[in-house]
């Protein structure tokens, strides 16, 4: 993971909720361009809602990226912009509101039910990890370049097996 970080304690959220507005500059981009996979990350920008919730603390916000990636069909280069939205609960270790494991280690699923909370493994929220995580939910794993059209056509007409088997038959005659 990229060193890029933005730390909130949760102690800071006594104080009342905290806005904060991430945009990475043009080195870090390039950083997490290469770890995400990209061509390029001309543009980064997330306004994010940190506040408390429980013992823990909610993320919401929205993020806008340009993301540069390789047409999968034409191998060309393009870039096209990404949106996404963020909504995150955590709650630090041992809290009695994480929830998701039952007695005897099982998982408890109920797909009715909203994502249980993260768990931290400290008092810390990275908020750049946060963004980089969904950001990377967002993109495309097959690009496609607009106006990118697959046509294949094989260079010799493929014959069915029963003209195959008609032909050798006529040989063997």
């Amino acid at each position: 993971m990229s060193d890029w970080t933005h730390l909130i304690r949760l102690g800071e959220l006594a104080r009342g909720p905290i806005e904060v507005r991430l945009a990475p500059d043009e080195a870090v981009r390039a950083a997490l361009a290469k770890e995400l996979l990209l061509e390029s990350l001309p543009a980064l920008v997330a306004d994010l809602r940190v506040r408390p919730w429980l013992d823990g603390a909610e993320i919401t916000g929205r993020f806008t990226a340009t993301v540069g990636q390789i047409c999968g069909i034409s191998l060309d280069p393009f870039e096209q912009q990404l949106t996404g939205e963020i909504a995150l609960q955590l709650v630090p270790a041992g809290s009695p509101n994480a929830y998701g494991e039952s007695e005897g280690g099982e998982l408890a699923l109920d797909l009715e039910s909203p994502d249980p909370p993260d768990v931290l493994e400290s008092d810390e929220i990275d908020l750049a990890h946060v963004l980089v995580e969904h950001l990377a939910l967002e993109i495309d794993p097959f690009p496609r370049k607009p106006g990118a059209e697959f046509d294949y056509t094989p260079d010799t007409p493929e014959e069915s097996p029963f003209a195959v088997l008609k032909a050798l038959k006529k040989d063997g005659e």
